[in-house]
């Protein structure tokens, strides 16, 4: 059987998960979300360590763009009337502004970050970022030429320091940036600054003016500027048309107007903190956040080479001498591991079945149970895949956990699980579900939505006293019984490591042999 702690998660996953999910999560929790705006049909979502994030374009309805007045009074509201402190909202703006970064710079390619920090709340910003950065994985340096004494910024240098993460005077930055950095963010000057930068801040925007001047921005690093491109002024923007030219923006709270002369590919909304008051008096319109991202995409994202898709793995080696010599084993270690990680559903899996003639189908569906004697999983006797397994009970399972970069293959026979096994796992699973079961004629053509709403309700109805539901005859579990499995880690530069066990005669027993195959 599944080990203590590996049985006991699968059982209450949803709950643990949810669990997990919620004490990480507390910060999206500050804000109601914004009146929710109609994605446009050019809208798109990626997903993040398992936080949707989504594209909003401004169609219909344009996004909100503030001018330097209301943007003022928003913050003194947030930080008056509406009972926010300035480190509450420097930290969702840090954390938004990692988020973006996290979302179109990946890690493998765009690991090296400079932060360059002014001497206001931006630079704050800048410091959280880094270390919220430095949490993802990414390897982030501090440029702060004017630290300020007061306790909150030297809080969160003290926390960087701690992080090992280093502080770079200006005068030690290399010549030639490119070569010590992947990524800059610009948190110099944010939407309150009036004048022209002094040293050594002018310097520092001239460095990224040449920077972003280089047409090929695979030969330098990308530039990210935090809520207002440093130089530009906050309404008009690049009013002469010497400042440099970011890469992405990350706008907070709302988009400044001067966002609207923003040209570069990656602009996103940061700051999940907006309060309904706010975007009733001034009458906001942003994009909504998908489940618990912090950031949010606007505009269309920019057209992709879907071919140039790809990730360069970076995991621990997976060998011989380190696996478990039964497979069952190595599958409820590694799926412990998953687990522990707090990784979302990692019961789930694909399967593959196909009918007598060989034609293939796959589906997702929930790991129920494993043991030595196979993997389980519950469904409708009358679905495609049902009636798959009663022409060919053969089939493939795949589980992919993306975050650890792995996947476990397994292949076998199935057999239905007996009738008592079905009906005991049956009545341990929600009353809701239960009559869903009930409800759905798996893979069965119907009308509408509204049929099935209205059958859930009539026996919602039915049942309302508590009696038992019972379960339908059509409806049961699956057990597969593994002759072959196949653990895959992603490595570097595609060498993966793939290790395959499959069972031998040996001495007129059976046993799992393992191989390793070319990746």
């Amino acid at each position: 059987m599944l080990t203590v702690a590996a049985s006991a998660l699968l059982r209450n996953n949803k709950k643990s998960t949810a669990a997990a999910c919620f004490s990480l999560a507390m910060p999206f929790l500050l804000s109601s979300p914004t009146p929710p705006s109609k994605p446009s049909s050019s809208s798109s979502s990626c997903c993040i360590n398992g936080a949707l994030s989504a594209s909003a374009s401004a169609s219909g309805e344009e996004v909100t763009h503030l001018a330097q007045r209301e943007a003022a009074e928003i913050d003194e509201q947030l930080m008056g009337p509406l009972g926010f402190s300035v480190d509450q909202l420097m930290e969702l703006a840090g954390l938004s502004v990692a988020a973006a970064v996290a979302e179109v710079y990946k890690l493998g390619e765009h690991t090296r970050v400079l932060v360059i920090c002014g001497p206001g709340n931006n630079g704050g910003d800048g410091l959280v970022a880094a270390r919220h950065l430095h949490h993802f994985g990414y390897k982030p340096s501090v440029c702060y030429p004017k630290r300020t004494p007061k306790p909150l910024y030297s809080g969160l240098c003290t926390q960087l320091e701690s992080l090992t993460i280093p502080f770079v005077p200006v005068e030690d930055l290399p010549a030639n940036l490119s070569e010590e950095f992947d990524i800059i963010i610009d948190a110099m000057f944010g939407f309150s600054f009036h004048g022209t930068p002094r040293p050594p801040f002018d310097d520092l925007i001239n460095r990224l003016v040449s920077l972003s001047a280089i047409d090929n921005s695979a030969k330098r690093p990308a530039i990210v500027s935090v809520d207002i491109p440093s130089g530009w002024h906050v309404e008009e923007g690049d009013i002469n048309g010497g400042g440099f030219k970011p890469d992405m923006l990350v706008s907070l709270t709302a988009p400044k107007l001067c966002a609207k002369k923003f040209t570069g590919p990656h602009h996103f909304l940061g700051g999940r903190f907006v309060p309904p008051p706010i975007v009733s008096k001034y009458k906001l319109h942003l994009p909504p956040y998908p489940g618990t991202s912090m950031c949010v995409r606007i505009g269309k994202a920019p057209s992709v080479d879907i071919s140039s898709l790809r990730e360069n793995y970076i995991s621990p080696e997976l060998l011989e001498n380190q696996v478990m010599p039964d497979p069952f084993d190595q599958f409820v270690r590694w799926f412990d591991e998953a687990v522990t990680a707090g990784l979302r559903e990692p019961n789930a899996m694909a399967l593959t079945t196909a009918d007598k003639e060989g034609k293939p189908s796959s589906r997702m569906v929930l790991l129920k149970g494993v043991d030595k004697q196979g993997f389980v999983w519950y469904t409708n006797y009358g679905s495609q895949k049902a009636h798959d397994l009663s022409e060919n009970p053969n089939a493939a399972l795949l589980f992919y956990w993306n975050e650890m970069n792995r996947q476990v293959r397994v292949e076998g026979s199935v057999q239905k699980v007996p009738e008592e096994e079905s009906e005991k796992y049956f009545h341990s699973r929600p009353r809701g579900s239960q009559l869903g079961a009930i409800v759905s004629k798996q893979s069965t053509i119907i009308p509408g939505r509204e049929v099935l709403q209205q059958a859930y309700k009539e026996l919602e109805q039915k049942y309302s006293d508590g009696s038992v539901i019972p379960k339908p005859d059509y409806w049961g579990g699956y057990r597969l019984t593994p002759k072959l499995f196949e653990f895959w880690q992603g490595q570097q530069s595609r060498l993966h490591d793939r290790l395959q066990y499959s069972l031998r005669e040996v001495d007129r027993s059976t046993v799992w042999h393992i191989e390793r195959l070319s990746p």
